[in-house]
C-alpha cells in the first residue's frame, strides 16, 4: 500500500505510517497512491481523484471537508474521513488570541513602539469582561472557545440549528437574536449552501454597532464586499479573521484594504501540539481501516 502525504503534516508522520505500508511525499506519485493524506492547501477536486486511479481513502487532517469534492469520491468508491477532534484546542485559541488583541489595540501599540512612538495616553483598551459573545456554531472549537470566555467574565450565547442544549453556552432560538445581543461574534460554522455568505448586509444591520467579528471557522461564510463596507462605516468595529476565500487571499479582496482588520494566515490548526494530535488520529483512523 502507497501511503501519500500531500500537505504539511509533524515531522514523525512519516515513520509512524511506515507499518501500513511504502509512505511518499512526492505528488508525483498520486496515480499509485491507495491513501492520501491531505490538509487544506491540497484540494481534492473531480479532475484530482480521477487522477489518483488506485486511491481508496482520503484523510483530511482538520475538521472541515470543503476542500474534498465528496459527490466525485463517492462515485469512485473512495472513503473520506477526517481527524475534527484534534484541532479544537488549538483554533480556540487563535479565536481567543484575536478576540483579545482587538480590544487591547496588541497590533497598534506594538508597531507605535517600534516606530518610536509611546502612545500610552492615546491607546484606549476596553475589557472581555461583562461583554456578550455570540458563537455562531457549536461544534468543539466553539465550546472551547466558550469556556474560555467564561472564564474571562463573558456572557456566551450561541446560535446552531443542530444542537439541542448546551452546557457551556445560552442557546438562543435565532441567528437574528444572537446578533442583536453580542458585543463580539465569532463563527464556527462549515460551508454549506446555508452558510456561504451568511454574514451579509442583511445579518450585519440586525448586529449592534461597533461589533467585533472574529473568523477563524470558513472566508466564505463572509460577504466580504458587505463586511467592507460596514467596516469602513463604522457599524461593525473590527474583523479579525484566520480564513479567507481562497490561501493565500486573492490581492483584490476587499478586506486587505479596509480598516480595523486583524489578520492571520490561516494559522490556525498550526500548533506542534496539533500536529501532533492529528497524527495520532491519522494513525488510529488507519488501524481501523486496514482491519
Amino acid at each position: 500500500m502507497l501511503i501519500l502525504i500531500c500537505d504539511a503534516f509533524d515531522k514523525s508522520l512519516p515513520e509512524r505510517l511506515a507499518k501500513f505500508g511504502d509512505v511518499t511525499e512526492d505528488v508525483a506519485r498520486l496515480p499509485h497512491a491507495e491513501v492520501a493524506l491531505v490538509r487544506s492547501k491540497t484540494k481534492c477536486t473531480a479532475d484530482w481523484i480521477a487522477g489518483a486511479p488506485k486511491l481508496k481513502l482520503i484523510i483530511r487532517g482538520g475538521v472541515g471537508l470543503d476542500n474534498v469534492d465528496l459527490k466525485a469520491a463517492k462515485e469512485r468508491g473512495v472513503e473520506v474521513r477526517n481527524t475534527p477532534a484534534a484541532s479544537a484546542v488549538a483554533v480556540a485559541e487563535l479565536a481567543f488570541c484575536l478576540m483579545l488583541a482587538v480590544p487591547n489595540k496588541l497590533v497598534e501599540a506594538h508597531n507605535a513602539l517600534k516606530e518610536g512612538k509611546f502612545l500610552k495616553k492615546e491607546i484606549k483598551r476596553t475589557e472581555l469582561f461583562g461583554k456578550t459573545l455570540g458563537l455562531v456554531g457549536l461544534g468543539r472549537i466553539a465550546s472551547e472557545v466558550a469556556k474560555r470566555a467564561a472564564a474571562f467574565g463573558m456572557r456566551v450565547l450561541t446560535y446552531d440549528p443542530f444542537v439541542k442544549r448546551s452546557d457551556v453556552a445560552i442557546m438562543v432560538p435565532t441567528l437574528k437574536e444572537l446578533l442583536g445581543q453580542a458585543d463580539y461574534i465569532s463563527m464556527h460554522v462549515p460551508l454549506t449552501d446555508e452558510t456561504r455568505g451568511m454574514i451579509n448586509s442583511s445579518a450585519i444591520a440586525a448586529m449592534k454597532d461597533g461589533v467585533v467579528i472574529v473568523n477563524t471557522g470558513r472566508g466564505k461564510c463572509i460577504a466580504e464586499e458587505d463586511l467592507a463596507e460596514a467596516l469602513r462605516s463604522g457599524k461593525v468595529g473590527a474583523y479579525a479573521t484566520d480564513v479567507w476565500y481562497s490561501d493565500p487571499p486573492d490581492p483584490a479582496s476587499p478586506i486587505l484594504s479596509a480598516p480595523n482588520v486583524l489578520m492571520t494566515p490561516h494559522i490556525g490548526a498550526n500548533s506542534k501540539e496539533n500536529l501532533l494530535r492529528i497524527g495520532n488520529e491519522v494513525v488510529a483512523l488507519l488501524e481501523s481501516w486496514v482491519k
